[in-house]
């Protein structure tokens, strides 16, 4: 099977190649890749190159397949999986493999046929072993591609834990029917906590609070979310306060300014005072939040959020730091007193990822709510390199598609001479200004395509044996 695929020899040398991979054997399966959604975790590998502590020290001389969040078709199958799996079905992968002794070894960082980034895959059977590869039965291939981010979101609300004053059995999961306060929340993954946090079948708070410091990423947030400006306060003038509410699937949903906010602790608390006002009362909520989840590494925000925890509140640190020493003043006594803790995690497991893209497939989430960029493969090593640079959620990658990263905002002056362009915002702005099935199906069938060329080396994947 050959192939067309990014692969990484060291700290931002990634280059497109043509390679042949291993068929599928015995007990293997070949995947074709139809998307990839980009992660910072991409741009942590390809800029770290061997100095990430997931990518291999050999990469100059055997380098790995980048990008971890695809959607494809199964193309070759094993007679060991042939019971399990078929051709022409459509699958994603679970890239936390966690296979023991090798839990470090995670797709896009430490595997030379497996990655994102590329046409095609070969996986050896200790991925169908792990339980790893997924079928999906949902209508759009960049729906599953997100089923990845979504399982770490998924996994953040299950991290997450509460347990009643002098019991020692935790609860595990958000307060169900408690308050969430989202601090810097309007990033890709923000939108999709918001999304959870709104429909999932599991737990869901009462009120969620989300803050930024700019109304144009509070605005388009709430819009996506059918939520508009409610005349507590002016938007795009700057001012703080509230930019939009209302209530979503039951879930009172506030986007909030905090830029010039003289005291956000006092202002955030505002909102639930009105439900329990006994602030004297050292068990009560004195406005604090049951769940906070944190989307910057910044100390300040940290120790904000140590002031903004209810009694037996929980912090879950999402943001990952590339700070190894970060630290942040965080109140002791209410540790002890309030019962406030932390967690943090980082990725899903295999249930995670089975559940999201059961609850994608079944319509419960709207991912597309992620997702700012559509490209093509052409495009995917600069895509990623920008990605702290150019503003924007998800950067959304067509594998066989030759197209540049164009954030879906500039459909529209693109298609003042591009008929191609002018059609995809139709369809976009059709719907809500976001990215859908109807685009996805309009760009496979119209957009060029790659070809895969003779290949300059065979990749044959190692063995693991369990």
């Amino acid at each position: 099977m050959n192939a067309k695929a990014w692969r990484l020899y060291g700290a931002k040398d990634a280059r497109l190649e043509d390679v042949e991979l291993e068929e599928a054997g015995d007990d293997g399966v070949v995947v074709e890749i139809v998307t990839n959604t980009i992660c910072l975790s991409d741009y942590k590998a390809v800029s770290l190159g061997t100095g990430h502590k997931r990518v291999p020290k050999d990469i100059a001389t055997n380098p790995i397949m980048f990008g971890h969040e695809i959607s494809g078709i199964v193309r070759e199958v094993g007679p060991k999986w042939a019971s399990q799996f078929n051709v022409g079905q459509r699958v994603c992968i679970q890239p936390a493999f966690n296979i023991p002794g090798h839990e470090l070894e995670t797709m896009g960082y430490a595997w030379h046929s497996i990655g994102g980034e590329t046409t095609h895959v070969y996986l050896p059977s200790v991925i169908m072993e792990m339980g790893c590869l997924l079928p999906y039965e949902g209508d759009a291939f960049f729906k599953c591609s997100l089923a990845e981010p979504i399982s770490c979101i998924v996994s953040a609300f299950r991290s997450n834990y509460h347990h009643p004053f002098g019991s020692h059995v935790h609860e595990m999961g958000i307060a169900n029917g408690g308050s969430m306060l989202l601090l810097a929340g309007c990033g890709a993954m923000g939108l999709g906590c918001i999304d959870i946090a709104c429909h999932s079948p599991e737990k869901r708070p009462r009120r969620l609070v989300v803050t930024d410091i700019d109304d144009a990423r509070l605005g388009r947030a709430a819009r996506m979310f059918g939520v508009s400006g409610n005349g507590e306060r002016g938007t795009g003038n700057g001012a703080a306060g509230v930019v939009a509410r209302g209530t979503v699937n039951g879930v009172d949903l506030v986007f909030v300014n905090t830029k010039t906010v003289e005291d956000p602790v006092r202002y955030l608390k505002s909102f639930n005072l009105a439900d329990n006002a006994d602030a004297a009362n050292p068990t009560s909520t004195g406005g604090g939040y049951d769940d906070i989840f944190l989307f910057a590494a910044v100390p300040a925000l940290i120790t904000q959020c140590s002031d903004l925890l209810a009694f037996g509140g929980c912090l879950n640190f999402f943001a990952g730091p590339t700070d190894q020493k970060l630290s942040a003043m965080f109140n002791f006594y209410n540790i002890h007193y309030m019962n406030h803790h932390t967690v943090a995690n980082s990725g899903g497991d295999v249930k995670d990822m089975a559940d999201s893209v059961d609850w994608i497939g079944r319509g419960y989430l709207h991912p597309e709510v992620m997702i700012t960029h559509v490209g093509g493969l052409p495009s995917a090593a600069q895509a990623t390199f920008d990605l702290p640079v150019v503003p924007g959620g998800k950067r959304l990658v067509y594998t066989h598609i030759d197209m540049p990263m164009v954030a879906i905002s500039d459909f529209a002056e693109r298609g003042k001479s591009d008929p191609f362009y002018a059609e995809l915002d139709r369809i976009c702005t059709a719907n809500n200004g976001l990215w859908c099935k109807a685009a996805e199906d309009y760009l496979l069938a119209n957009a060029p395509r790659i070809s895969i060329g003779e290949p300059v080396a065979k990749v044959v994947e190692r063995r693991i044996v369990l």
